[in-house]
């Protein structure tokens, strides 16, 4: 519920204090007075694309706030609360423009967007009038208010449309991983076959290009080894040692202790030169290799870092490589049963979408009927029961509400074509048609505010005290706002005032004033009589109030 509008400096108004109350508050005076500057203004701080100028002349900014009386769980509350904003018991919007242009908003006074006051308007306040855009007026808003009418629950259609988005965006990504294996196809087999036959292994460049290079160390010191061992053995070392020792163990005797020594010395000698034999056998032997063998290792390695090469891994990688095309030539080749399973779960998601869609639709229809019956029985007494109402469904595009297209059309005479609200009845015809459309889509509206803005326009009499009627029992239970020229509307106001204007050191000014019981009075009979109010006008003043 709206509580309290402050204004101050904007266009004609330089500072004004409202305080609404639930049920119905009417706002009357004469034309030109203001009362659509308290529209503008309201609609300002709750950041509605309004005038551009509003600034009133001479001020350097105006401002306007708006204090809100929500109950906990109110769905305000939600918009705040994703925003960022401070969730409290009370809920305060202020908004203000300078004389440049400029706009700022706080919400309980912390900044915010534009954006965020817009959708936290649409929680708040309804505005209905001639030149609404926002609201019946609106055929895109007109299937959500036929939900609303008849309960339609809509999740399971949801439901069955999130899984038809999601079968039909695998079914495109599978359908696009497919052609594009398929434009490469002979290159995956090809390249396949190639890794296959070479089945490279991890560590195997390392290790042939070690053996390869202890070949071709081995082909150039073999000859240099071969060398020093045969000068090691018979014909060299071991052969002259051998003939040293032959020869002195001959005159050992003779030489006495002279030779001992040197002989157990070259005996040692001897053991360890057959130690030399023995290891520079053995590195002979190790040198030795099939030239065969080496040509197989460079060409395997040569093989290996060439494919490496044009597959742009390292040599290593080759079999995680390989098995990855392996991955993809196997999806390829098995292509067909997945597109198979997945064409199967899409016509299954497609059949559960068709069910509840067509489910909506049927609902849909009945409460069409119901409505168009409810609307025309609120025609008659506001003098329009030769009109028709009607809700026309139509195939749409499918969504997740369902595909059907929802519009509210009317005939205004039998036999007329039937159109649009906006564009085939009249303005007094149309305001008519808003309330009567209201009364039957809107039940006790607890925390909106319904604004009204001369939605009682070219009526009269019987028709207008109507009217009145259903703006009252609109507000029974929830706050409805009315700016009205109907004294039959105005009486049946909860509360009052009145807005007029008047001239201060030359300035044109505009004021709200809170009407008393005996200034009500004096209120409906100026409606009535107009300028000169007679006792006839007060006294048929008091019987409007009292009736």
């Amino acid at each position: 519920m709206l509580r309290s509008l402050d204004i101050r400096d904007m266009l004609i108004i330089e500072r004004l204090e409202l305080g609404f109350q639930p049920g119905l508050n009417v706002l009357t005076g004469e034309t030109g007075a203001g009362k659509s500057i308290l529209l503008d203004s309201l609609g300002f701080v709750l950041g509605w694309r309004g005038r551009a100028e509003l600034v009133r002349q001479g001020a350097k900014q105006g401002e306007v706030t708006a204090e809100f009386d929500l109950p906990a769980d109110h769905p305000a509350w939600e918009v705040i609360a994703e925003a960022g904003l401070p969730v409290g018991e009370e809920l305060i919007l202020r908004r203000v423009n300078t004389a440049d242009g400029r706009k700022t908003a706080w919400i309980n006074d912390r900044r915010c967007s534009g954006e965020v006051l817009r959708a936290l308007s649409e929680r708040l306040v309804e505005l209905h009038g001639q030149h609404d855009d926002r609201g019946l007026l609106n055929p895109r808003g007109h299937r959500a208010m036929l939900d609303v009418f008849a309960r339609i629950d809509t999740s399971e259609a949801r439901r069955a449309w999130g899984e038809l988005t999601r079968a039909r965006q695998q079914m495109a990504a599978t359908r696009a991983t497919l052609e594009a294996a398929r434009a490469e196809e002979e290159f995956l087999r090809h390249s396949v076959a190639e890794l296959d036959k070479l089945d490279p292994q991890p560590g195997e460049d390392a290790e042939l290009d070690a053996r390869r290079r202890m070949m071709q160390g081995a082909e150039r010191i073999r000859d240099d080894v071969a060398r020093g061992f045969a000068l090691l053995g018979a014909e060299g070392a071991e052969g002259a040692m051998g003939e040293a020792m032959r020869w002195l163990e001959g005159v050992v005797e003779q030489a006495g202790d002279g030779l001992d020594a040197p002989i157990a010395a070259l005996g040692r000698a001897m053991i360890e030169l057959g130690e030399a034999q023995d290891g520079v056998e053995r590195c002979l032997s190790a040198l030795e290799f099939d030239p065969s063998e080496l040509e197989q290792a460079e060409e395997r390695l040569f093989a290996i870092r060439a494919l490496a090469r044009k597959h742009e891994v390292l040599p290593d990688d080759l079999g995680g490589f390989a098995g990855d095309l392996r991955v993809r030539l196997e999806a390829l080749d098995q292509s067909d049963a997945e597109m198979r399973r997945q064409e199967a779960a899409l016509h299954q998601a497609e059949a559960a979408y068709d069910s509840a869609a067509n489910a909506l639709t049927a609902a849909r229809g009945e409460a069409a009927g119901r409505l168009d019956r409810a609307v025309m029985a609120e025609l008659a007494p506001l003098k329009m029961e030769r009109a028709v109402f009607e809700t026309r469904i139509t195939p749409g595009e499918d969504g997740p509400e369902g595909r059907d297209s929802v519009a509210f059309t009317v005939a205004t005479n039998p036999g007329a074509p039937a159109g649009p609200l906006a564009k085939i009845a009249s303005g007094g015809e149309l305001s008519r048609f808003l309330l009567a459309l209201k009364v039957c889509l809107t039940g006790p509206a607890a925390g909106v505010t319904m604004i009204f803005d001369e939605i009682d326009r070219g009526v009269g009499g019987a028709t207008a005290d109507a009217v009145g009627r259903r703006l009252a029992a609109l507000a029974d239970g929830g706050q409805v706002l009315v700016v009205t020229h109907s004294p039959q509307v105005a009486a049946r106001g909860a509360h009052h005032w009145r807005v007029q204007k008047q001239v201060e050191a030359g300035m044109t000014l505009s004021t709200v004033v809170p009407l008393s019981e005996a200034d009500r009075v004096d209120e409906v009979a100026r409606m009535l009589a107009g300028d000169t109010i007679t006792e006839e006008a007060r006294a048929a003043a008091r019987a409007l109030l009292n009736g």
